[in-house]
């Protein structure tokens, strides 16, 4: 535990990726078998089971420092950090050096254990496992609990890592990383080690993501016929996999949704043997795109109804094909890759309709494909992607070659009334605030936001907070309605959920208005109509 708790303590020390790339790869270097294969495990957001019930651990940590409940409450605003606010406020501890002889996976293991105990046992066995532990590796043990790390250890930094340390080529490495693989059923050599074998059937590449690019870089990208434009789609990035007939869809979350798309299932079939192809799951009826949210009401279900799938069915918008014939292609150009997609989709087509080819779009010159980008919303798309035609299908997010050239998002002015204190580095400030817009008289609420401001804004924000307090309603606070900022958000939809009737698609803060009193934010009619014309 002790070498992993050095490693969380390396990686939060340093901005740079060279130095996590370093303390990864030495930790690689030295851990045991096992516990490499947790912390791989955890890198990837495969955390155990949480076991623990989260207000009972607040519960017993605050009765073990010998506090009050609320000085618990006040202090985790404060610090804004669960794990760390409970390493601050355990007593110290005399006899944690006995945690050297203690893995990260025997704490794991523990945690597991107890899942079957009951309360009053989990709480003993905590209390006996805390006492192992120095305050930093408390920290630790609670996340394993609680949460991940903010850490900036993205999978391709861990997996450049262990690729400098076993000499095999990243892009292996991060496919052997994707899947539906757990520390408990696989050894590390098995993972990393030895070759894909047949039970490795199911793994999907990783992703090749787009930067975003302004409309002033485009007109700058070298001579257009080098690039393809087509319709960027606002659905699930997804692979879909026939390898011997084993049929697997995964979504770019490394999610396994095979069961979740039925109609998807159909069409995987009816694709050759050992082939992958990467496109885009679109709720589609009628001959138009449905609003992203109806997609949720697939994911978010255990069991998909008669009903449901009539008023969210899918298609797949192919994109790309990564392998043929069970050869990995990704090397090859993207016009190549685009020919072989189109013929082996033509051949599919002829037996479903589930899936489609996202087609090219022709353009002489950049103003052209400008002009047409502005009609983005009437195609219910979200702008362009450009792809270089003589690219690679890469791994992870890289600049050059493909670029997604977003249209500008919708906006609203909206009137500032709660406010919540973040957590991390913005603990202690407000940071997290809910707009409202008129109704008549009324203020009603629309939207929350956290991201977009300055820290400098944001410090001007949570003093004017501080100063205009009128009510309390646990961590959230009413503020004096006063400051209007402008929200922008990608996609509007209505909501039985909200009070404004309302949801919005990725709300964020992208200015402070001080040029406006509050009488001149927008009203809930502006909001409806807006969701008339792009709902």
């Amino acid at each position: 535990m002790k070498a992993f708790s050095n490693l969380i303590k390396a990686l939060d020390q340093t901005n740079k990726t060279t130095e996590k790339v370093v303390a990864l790869a030495n930790y690689f270097k030295t851990a045991g078998d096992q516990d490499k294969l947790w912390a791989l495990a955890l890198f990837t957001h495969r955390r155990p089971k949480r076991n623990v019930n989260a207000s009972l651990l607040k519960q017993w940590v605050t009765e073990w420092a010998g506090i009050p409940a609320w000085l618990f409450q006040e202090s985790y605003q404060v610090v804004g950090d669960m794990a760390e606010t409970i390493s601050l406020l355990l007593p110290p501890n005399h006899n944690h050096e006995s945690s050297k002889n203690h893995s990260l996976t025997f704490y794991i293991e523990e945690l597991i254990r107890i899942g079957a105990l009951d309360n009053i046992e989990k709480e003993s066995e905590l209390k006996t496992l805390y006492s192992s532990l120095s305050r930093h590796e408390s920290f630790v043990f609670t996340k394993l609990m609680t949460g991940g790390w903010r850490l900036g250890v993205s999978q391709n930094l861990v997996s450049r890592a262990i690729s400098e340390v076993y000499a095999i080529d990243k892009a292996i490495i991060a496919h052997k990383l994707m899947g539906d693989w757990r520390p408990q059923d696989i050894t590390f050599n098995e993972l990393i080690i030895e070759e894909l074998a047949g039970d490795q059937l199911a793994k999907p590449y990783p992703f090749y993501l787009a930067h975003p690019i302004s409309s002033q870089a485009v007109f700058s990208l070298p001579e257009p016929s080098e690039w393809q434009a087509e319709w960027k789609w606002d659905g699930i990035r997804g692979q879909i996999i026939n390898r011997d007939g084993q049929i697997s869809i995964w979504s770019r979350g490394e999610e396994l949704i095979t069961d979740k798309f039925p109609e998807l299932m159909q069409v995987s079939e009816q694709l050759p043997s050992g082939t992958v192809i990467d496109g885009e799951i679109l709720p589609f009826k009628d001959g138009i795109p449905l609003p992203f949210a109806s997609l949720q009401t697939r994911i978010g279900r255990k069991n998909l109804t008669k009903k449901i799938l009539e008023e969210a069915p899918v298609i797949f918008v192919a994109y790309d094909v990564l392998e043929i014939e069970s050869q990995d292609i990704r090397h090859k150009p993207l016009a190549f890759r685009q020919q072989r997609l189109a013929e082996i989709v033509a051949l599919t087509k002829t037996k479903s309709d589930a899936i489609s080819l996202s087609e090219p779009v022709d353009f002489n010159d950049w103003e052209a494909l400008r002009q047409l980008r502005e009609k983005s919303r009437a195609y219910k798309t979200e702008g362009f992607m450009l792809k270089k035609k003589s690219s690679a299908y890469e791994v992870g997010r890289k600049k050059g070659h493909w670029w997604k050239w977003k249209i500008d998002p919708l906006t609203i002015d909206g009137v500032m009334i709660y406010a919540q204190k973040g957590h991390g580095r913005r603990a202690g400030l407000y940071s997290d605030f809910t707009f409202a817009v008129w109704d008549g008289d009324q203020l009603v609420p629309f939207a929350k936001a956290y991201s977009g401001l300055t820290d400098v804004e944001l410090k001007q924000v949570d003093a004017f907070v501080k100063k205009n307090i009128k009510e309390k309603f646990g961590p959230v606070r009413t503020v004096e309605p006063s400051l209007v900022f402008e929200i922008a958000f990608e996609g509007i939809n209505e909501s039985k959920r909200h009070k404004s009737g309302i949801a919005l698609r990725f709300p964020r803060i992208s200015r402070w208005r001080k040029d406006k009193p509050i009488s001149e934010a927008n009203s809930l009619q502006e909001l409806q109509e807006l969701l008339k014309q792009y709902g």
